[in-house]
């Protein structure tokens, strides 16, 4: 999209704004904001996207006060520090070698470690399963630990049944 004021540039700042319920949208290149006196906008960055990973990486809370000896990993000598520094891994061992670091990590960036996105429409009746199974397994511990056995005795029904048609729709 072309910056609305010059017509010669990317627009790279969308602006939207919204008086008495009446939306604007703008879209301007970075030299004619910077020209724009109803703008107050600071271009300068003064950190790097490097730095902010970095940083995230940095943070062990557990950790914190002790001191490690650096692992290595056995199939192309990279070290995490390394990671952190590139952004990128040595080799496809690098994730087994320094998964006690990654999965913090990750659970900070993404919330969690499991993948939760979206499924086939093939596998999403499979693994519908297959997560419902593993819900009444959990229902089914708490009702025996409650000694509901009466409860646990459906849940239990319930669980043969979804892997009986699980089984069938393999």
């Amino acid at each position: 999209m072309l910056c609305e004021k010059c017509n010669q540039k990317q627009a790279t700042l969308h602006l939207t704004e919204i008086k008495n319920g009446i939306k604007k949208e703008r879209h301007l290149c970075e030299s004619c904001a910077k020209e724009e006196k109803s703008m107050k906008v600071d271009f300068s960055i003064p950190f790097s996207v490097q730095d902010i990973f970095s940083s995230i990486m940095d943070v062990d809370i557990d950790n914190v006060f002790s001191v490690k000896e650096e692992q290595i990993c056995p199939n192309c000598n990279s070290t995490y520090n390394r990671f952190k520094n590139v952004g990128r891994f040595g080799c496809h061992k690098c994730y087994d070698t320094f998964k006690d670091q990654l999965l913090p990590l990750v659970k900070r960036i993404q919330g969690s470690t499991q993948h939760m996105g979206k499924v086939p429409k093939k596998a999403a009746g499979s693994l519908r399963m297959q997560k419902e199974i593993g819900v009444l397994k959990d229902r089914l511990n708490e009702a025996i630990a409650s000694e509901d056995f009466e409860n646990a005795a459906k849940i239990r029904d319930d669980i043969k049944r979804l892997e009986k048609d699980l089984d069938s729709n393999m």
